[in-house]
């Protein structure tokens, strides 16, 4: 999908740049097509006509019309304003006053949780922190074994007790890591096919009893529109602190069936 929506508006791109001079009406047909592929792809219709509209105000300026380049100048409005609609500002993870802090990963099965898990462990250890990973995904028969090997992988230790539940490794979790000095303990929680209320209570206990300083709600990307639906109803329930987008491989994907 991000490959096609790449390669339309590469050619939406291409014609602006070749206009000699730009006139409300190219900017219109321009625009229209842009408007289009959005749409196409997914994207919400309300972020859309804002995205639209901001960027046509800014192309009818003076600014552009008496341009040198005018087609180069809109290329470049459309990337600003594409860059604001997904956000300016980053934020770092909220790290405990007293170690270790602890991040709690949720979300569906198949959208990615596990090997997201991996890969935060593997950034925090890159800037200096010592994280671990804790497997409380009792559900999915493979998880453990799954996280076990990404562990490996990336050379972060992985604590695991197999035939406990979920809330009592999260607990037994925060203990090792304080025993073995390490500063993150990043928790990956059971994910479903789709949202129930088993899942959503158990999500709450694990929240109540070890209070994360973080709550990070992972979402495949190619999921579309339906990821704000979803992403609602985790939040109405824990409150999370930030959404992954997360773009699986198809080993990936196969990985987190089992």
């Amino acid at each position: 999908m991000f490959e096609d929506l790449s390669q339309k508006l590469e050619l939406v791109f291409k014609k602006l740049r070749g206009q000699g001079k730009i006139t409300e009406s190219n900017i219109s047909e321009s625009l229209r097509e842009v408007r289009r592929v959005l749409l196409d792809a997914d994207v919400n219709y309300k972020v859309v006509k804002t995205f639209i509209d901001d960027v046509q105000k800014r192309a009818l300026g003076l600014e552009v019309l008496r341009s040198i380049t005018p087609g180069q100048l809109i290329v470049k409005i459309m990337h600003d304003e594409l860059m604001k609609m997904m956000g300016t500002s980053s934020a770092e993870i909220a790290y405990a006053s007293m170690p270790p802090t602890v991040v709690m990963v949720a979300g569906l099965q198949g959208s990615g949780k596990t090997t997201f898990c991996a890969k935060l462990a593997l950034h925090l250890k890159a800037k200096g922190r010592f994280p671990m990973l804790a497997a409380a995904d009792v559900q999915r028969p493979a998880a453990i074994d799954q996280l076990e090997m990404l562990g490996r992988q990336v050379q972060v230790p992985v604590f695991a007790e197999r035939g406990r539940s979920a809330l009592e490794i999260a607990k037994h979790s925060i203990e090792h890591a304080r025993k073995g000095a390490r500063d993150v303990v990043i928790l990956d929680t059971a994910g479903r096919l789709h949202i129930d209320e088993e899942m959503m209570r158990e999500l709450e206990t694990i929240k109540a009893a070890i209070k994360p300083d973080e709550i990070l709600f992972v979402v495949d990307a190619m999921t579309g529109q339906d990821a704000v639906n979803t992403a609602k109803a985790f939040h109405d329930r824990l409150d999370f602190h930030g959404v992954v987008l997360t773009k699986q491989t198809a080993w990936e994907v196969l990985a987190e069936a089992q």
